[in-house]
């Protein structure tokens, strides 16, 4: 049975476990698109400063899911310029720990940065899990690719919208 889900904006103190989720979760999610041993060299503390900045930008929207008390996930959403994007909200990115997936923190997280308005964002191509959750929440590829630089590997990255 799921545990109490909360979901909260992220504040400064939050910033050492939002990090040390992202890395956690770039090493589960991301194992078999990037270098191993890059992922694994990743350090918690290196991004820390970054977010404690994304927190502090107005611009930016970031919030956490607590799973019975305990932070498991993250997600960012910002505004965007119509003229030079397909939405007026960008889903920036979401991620929880492999041991909350089924949990519906995602889900909360995604009710809480983009609700139901429209929005877009950038998965890599070769993540169904991630792609099942998106066409679930009524987003669809929209034809636009590119390649993402990441941890020395190009991944390619699809634009979904909704």
């Amino acid at each position: 049975m799921p545990g109490v889900i909360e979901v909260r904006p992220a504040i400064v103190g939050d910033a050492e476990v939002i990090a040390e989720i992202h890395v956690t979760a770039w090493q589960q999610s991301y194992r078999h698109l990037v270098d191993p041993a890059r992922l694994d060299a990743l350090a918690p503390a290196d991004r820390v400063e970054q977010w404690r900045e994304i927190i502090r930008t107005p611009e930016q929207d970031a919030w956490v899911a607590q799973l019975d008390g305990v932070i498991v996930a993250w997600a960012a959403a910002s505004p965007r310029v119509l003229t030079r994007h397909p939405r007026a909200r960008e889903l920036n990115g979401i991620y929880a720990v492999a041991s909350a997936y089924g949990t519906g923190v995602g889900q909360a997280l995604l009710d809480a940065a983009i609700g139901d308005a429209g929005a877009f964002l950038w998965v890599a191509a070769e993540n169904p899990r991630a792609h099942a959750f998106y066409l679930r929440n009524g987003f669809v590829p929209d034809g636009a690719a590119q390649n993402y630089g990441m941890l020395g590997s190009q991944l390619r990255v699809v634009r979904w919208v909704r």
